[in-house]
Formats: C-alpha cells, sequence, structure tokens
C-alpha cells in the first residue's frame, strides 16, 4: 500500500509550495497523517503531522509559522502548505499515514517515523537561495 503524493520543485528562497497527499482505502478511511523530509547525509524527520480528527496537529519547530498541515477527511488527503522557503527546506519530502482504530488514536498525533506504516514515494524540493 503506497500513498500518492505530488507537488514538489523547485523555488526561490521566499516562494511558496503545497504539497498534497492521498491515503488509500475508502474516503473518510480513518488515518493520522504527517509529513516527513530527508536531506542528503541526514535522517528522516517530521515536519508536520496532524490528527484524524484535524484539531490537533504538530510542526517542527523550524517551519512553525511557515507551514501549514491541512487534511481532507472526504478526500482521504492532507496537504503542505510551505511558505516563506529556505535554502534549508531542501530535500525529499514524504507523506506517511497509520491507520486510527480507536477514539484516541484519531485524536492523536504521530511524529516519529516508527509509528507510521504506509509511505508515499517522496517528492523533491529544492529551494535555490
Amino acid at each position: 500500500v503506497q500513498l500518492q503524493a505530488s507537488g514538489g520543485g523547485l523555488v526561490q528562497a521566499g516562494g511558496s509550495l503545497r504539497l498534497s497527499c492521498t491515503a488509500p482505502g475508502r474516503a473518510r478511511s480513518a488515518y493520522t497523517m504527517g509529513w516527513f523530509r530527508q536531506a542528503p547525509g541526514k535522517e528522516r524527520e517530521v515536519v508536520a503531522a496532524i490528527a484524524y480528527t484535524g484539531n490537533r496537529s504538530y510542526y517542527l519547530d523550524s517551519v512553525k509559522g511557515r507551514f501549514t498541515i491541512s487534511r481532507d477527511n472526504a478526500e482521504n488527503t492532507v496537504d503542505l502548505q510551505m511558505s516563506s522557503l529556505k535554502p534549508e527546506d531542501t530535500a525529499v519530502y514524504y507523506c506517511a499515514a497509520e491507520p486510527a482504530y480507536t477514539p484516541t488514536q484519531a485524536l492523536g498525533v504521530l511524529t516519529h517515523t516508527t509509528e507510521y506504516s504506509y509511505w508515499g514515494q517522496g517528492t523533491q524540493v529544492t529551494v535555490s537561495s
């Protein structure tokens, strides 16, 4: 099972990009979802994550105020709106999903790679200075 991610590209510093990801299954399937990134020579890190209910989210400190994660449960999609991009945001970005089987899980936010079962193929984001 693989998620479908899109929206990466090349942008100048200060510019914006929007990443989108579609999770598998029927509409309104319950997934906790997140976006991660991995730069060359570095470990994969969480950028943002959002609960299935949509009322809780997490952001990496370095992207707070610049990135916004959102989701549409009717379409099983999660988006990452990235603004004021910096060269240090350059990385391959991955979306991830983990089924939320219980009400508690539906309210939760997951921030570690090991907590997610399903991954997208990665989309390159390059920010030039």
